[in-house]
């Protein structure tokens, strides 16, 4: 079959598209903005991809279905052409992937509002680490295993992360619910993706209709220290498991500790003592990700006994690219890339960043590039987040000309908060600004230890290359 992918770029359809080809179907796509990491792997790949949007292009080189990523909308030109001719067939990524891989398989469904990347990659892993060839779809690049994308035999688990944001501009459901789940981890609810959900009821509504779709002889694993998580339930069609630091947890977490070699804790199953697990990442919203992922991937081997499982792996888990990347780790600098861009994920990153690196000056640059983040809708809660910092760089809203001022986030009177609590912040004017501030900043401070994170779900606009670049060659 050939498929073309309109917004190959993104993450989740460069590497569906990197599994149907692996399943044997001719692909090819096209997107306008394209970055690394995901254009580095469609170039290696050998998948033609083609910048910009041409109807003409699609004559030329006829589909047997179009799939329409959801950052596509409405008004869109190639969009626009094929509901007004119907020349071929469409569908969105999720309906693909359950019509293609999913709807055969023992899924692994990994949800919530943090986490969902690394989870998914350590379920996947830790399956691979014992002696499992599975299926896995994770939303970025790991570093344990040789791509973000495997079919996997037809006959192991297979791995999704399952987000909550809706499929198309046609298919208004939870990409999660295609996802035909045997098991589902949520790791945890808060309210996010603003642009389409009104609230955390909102929210919460969509994880509901997830949970209906789960089997009898399946499992719904739940953060049972997350009181948003624990609204969900009950859930009396399926069997539903706890995972958290208190005892009345089904899997407990305990002994948590971190450093700079990572962190640690001891792993408890229903009173029985499962695993003592070391990590080379910190932070304990890590430790909780790599307990779901251990009981997910133990229960899809042995439902009885999921401690039959080896956690040893664990030891030698490297994560995920952009999730605390560190891109120069030194005794006088470290430079760190992370993902982060909700403010309960800058908080706790920045919370073990600063255990971690207790001497250190820690600087956080942040770029306003969601299209939650980028509204007034968080102002509050990230003010409170980069407060974890000593110093702070705030990037302008990305695209805020698309933004009713009054809706938008106000960077300015966010770094005014920040100063008034004690911290040196800058409302950056541009991001060429921000880089120049932060080299600048850098350079005046040596030879103190220094610690700069960038927060970003996007390109930053190279500053992060560019600043990486900069103290280098300082």
């Amino acid at each position: 079959m050939q498929l073309y992918f309109m917004g190959i770029g993104g993450t989740a359809m460069g590497n569906v598209a990197l599994i149907a080809r692996e399943l044997g179907h001719e692909v090819w796509g096209a997107d306008t903005d394209l970055y690394p990491p995901m254009s580095d792997l469609l170039e290696h790949s050998g998948i033609p991809v083609f910048k910009g949007y041409d109807p003409e292009r699609l004559l030329k080189t006829p589909p047997d279905r179009v799939v329409v990523g959801n950052v596509i909308s409405r008004g869109h030109v190639e969009a626009e052409w094929l509901l007004r001719t119907r020349r071929f067939p469409f569908v969105s990524l999720p309906a693909l992937l359950q019509d293609l891989v999913l709807s055969q398989r023992d899924n692994i469904v990994v949800t919530g509002t943090h986490g969902k990347t690394t989870t998914t990659c350590l379920a996947a892993y830790l399956l691979k680490s014992n002696g499992q060839d599975p299926g896995y779809l994770i939303g970025g690049v790991p570093r344990d295993l040789p791509k973000g994308a495997h079919s996997g035999q037809a006959d192991a688990p297979f791995v999704i992360e399952g987000d909550e944001y809706d499929s198309a501009f046609f298919d208004k459901l939870s990409k999660s619910i295609h996802y035909v789940p045997r098991i589902v981890t949520i790791n945890n609810v808060e309210f996010d993706h603003a642009d389409i959900f009104r609230d955390l009821v909102d929210v919460q509504r969509s994880f509901r209709h997830l949970l209906r779709v789960v089997p009898d002889n399946g499992f719904v694993l739940i953060n049972g220290d997350d009181p948003n998580s624990s609204e969900l339930l009950p859930a009396p069609w399926t069997q539903v498991l706890k995972v958290g630091q208190g005892e009345d947890n089904d899997l407990v977490i305990t002994d948590f500790s971190e450093s700079l070699e990572g962190s640690s804790f001891r792993l408890t199953w229903r009173g029985s003592p499962w695993a003592q697990v070391h990590l080379r990442i910190g932070g304990f919203f890590n430790a909780r990700n790599a307990a779901m992922a251990a009981l997910a991937a133990g229960l899809a081997l042995n439902p009885r006994d999921p401690t039959k499982l080896s956690l040893s792996a664990l030891a030698h888990f490297q994560g995920v690219k952009r999730r605390q990347d560190a891109l120069i780790d030194s005794h006088a600098l470290t430079v760190i890339e992370d993902f982060g861009h909700h403010p309960t994920a800058i908080r706790d990153t920045l919370h073990s960043l600063r255990v971690r690196y207790p001497d250190y000056l820690l600087t956080a640059c942040f770029e306003p590039r969601s299209n939650t983040a980028r509204t007034s809708v968080f102002q509050s809660a990230f003010v409170a987040a980069l407060k974890e910092a000593d110093r702070i760089f705030i990037a302008p809203i990305h695209r805020s000309e698309t933004l009713a001022p009054a809706k938008r986030l106000n960077p300015a009177q966010m770094a005014k908060e920040l100063t008034a609590s004690g911290r040196v912040a800058y409302a950056s004017e541009s991001t060429q600004a921000l880089l120049e501030g932060a080299l600048d900043a850098y350079e005046h401070t040596r030879p103190k230890r220094q610690l700069f994170c960038f927060f970003s779900n996007g390109s930053f606009d190279g500053t992060i290359e560019a600043f990486v670049k900069g103290v280098t060659r300082c």
